[in-house]
């Protein structure tokens, strides 16, 4: 698989994610048809910087809502504020109330 077509569709979901909302990446590979890729989508995250249109990376977390990407946004607060401004309440690097605040990327190709 090409890896730049890879990100371009781990881009186009992550423009979907609603805000206020986060979703994992795994949830991201397995809705790709690549469930054992949430690393690469991960990889994909980290060099989104100059996606146009632009990519929420912040909406993305690990399988059980922790920012495990923080470091990618320069700043070790950065993301958490980023969510913050959206309504999701994050303590210690975790989004609180996760379960409800998750967002299925499942159908959003077509299935």
């Amino acid at each position: 698989m090409n890896s730049n077509n890879f990100y371009e569709r781990v881009y186009d979901i992550v423009r979907q994610i609603p805000e206020g909302r986060v979703t994992s990446y795994g949830a991201i590979a397995r809705a790709l048809g690549a469930g054992g890729s949430s690393r690469m989508v991960g990889y994909a995250l980290q060099v989104c910087g100059g996606a146009y249109p632009p990519v929420p990376a912040h909406r993305v977390v690990n399988r059980v809502g922790l920012l495990t990407g923080k470091r990618a946004f320069g700043s070790p607060t950065m993301m958490a504020q980023l969510l913050e401004n959206e309504g999701v309440s994050v303590t210690d690097d975790q989004v609180v109330d996760f379960d409800r605040l998750f967002w299925d990327p499942g159908g959003v190709l077509g299935g």
